[in-house]
């Protein structure tokens, strides 16, 4: 039976659409085993799903060896212990539509083909000290054995030349680019043309420039988009706070509006009335 690969139905970042690219792809996988020297393209397969291991930026990344490895990397620019869990629930998620897409019975006596697990976290901020590994039982459980854990392998050097120090070096470079220029095309453009001189990830951005910048500019869009929302939430709430103080300085009735409104700064007179209308009526 012909297995159907799942179509990434998440938007890209810079990091997806790097290793989209068989080429990049088998670069990423040459650069975590470079002891096997036989591996194609051929023999590797996307099997990214729907974002589970971030909650902005969509940078999970998961691929299949053959039927014998199942590798699921996450980039992150913020640390966090929590990493070890969100890569046991991509994992548990990627198994179960592995087994679905392979046409496989979990309730049946045979023993199914299961791929083995690796899991990275590729990690691009400016933590100076971070482990090699994170595991589940240590960093939630003082080390006790139970009935599950897991196991991350910590990615954050940009020292070498393969491709993870490379992508782990673009980001840091576009990371002082924002600073120096804020959330700019400038900062965008820069960060491309520096990666390009000191020959990291050069063949992909060039080839590539435009789409790059688009996808860093989208992402300063939907980072602004989502800054607004949240104020305005804030402020809906501070709102609604002091609304209900307003309701109750005038139930007791010891203070004119205008005095309330030298009080609560941010409700109108008008809205102060309307209020009051509230309160008088349900009196």
């Amino acid at each position: 039976m012909e297995q159907h690969i799942p179509k990434r139905k998440i938007k890209d970042s810079v990091f997806t659409n790097l290793f989209q690219d068989k080429k990049y792809l088998l670069k990423l996988y040459q650069a975590l085993h470079p002891e096997d020297l036989e591996v194609t393209e051929d023999e590797i397969a996307d099997v990214t799903m729907k974002h589970v291991l971030v909650d902005a930026d969509y940078n999970d990344l998961g691929f299949s060896v053959g039927s014998r490895l199942m590798v699921l990397v996450e980039s992150q620019s913020v640390w966090s212990p929590n990493i070890v869990i969100r890569g046991l629930m991509y994992l548990i998620q990627t198994y179960h539509d592995y087994f679905k897409r392979t046409s496989q019975n979990l309730y049946g006596s045979g023993k199914v083909n299961m791929p083995k697990p690796e899991l990275y976290v590729i990690y691009t901020g400016d933590r100076k000290s971070i482990p090699e590994t994170l595991r589940l039982s240590e960093e939630f459980f003082s080390g006790e054995k139970t009935a599950v854990d897991a196991e991350i392998k910590v990615l954050g050097q940009e020292d070498g030349k393969d491709i993870i120090s490379q992508y782990i070096f673009f980001c840091r470079v576009y990371d002082g680019q924002r600073k120096r220029y804020g959330k700019t095309k400038k900062a965008v453009t820069e960060t491309i043309r520096i990666c390009k001189n000191k020959n990291v990830l050069k063949d992909f951005l060039e080839s590539r420039e435009q789409e790059v910048v688009d996808i860093m500019m989208t992402l300063f869009d939907d980072e602004q988009i989502l800054k607004a929302y949240a104020k305005d939430i804030e402020d809906n709430t501070a709102k609604e706070t002091e609304r209900k103080t307003v309701e109750r300085m005038i139930k007791k009735g010891k203070m004119t509006l205008e005095e309330i409104a030298g009080c609560v700064p941010a409700l109108s007179l008008d809205e102060l009335r309307q209020i009051e209308a509230r309160v008088m009526k349900l009196a």
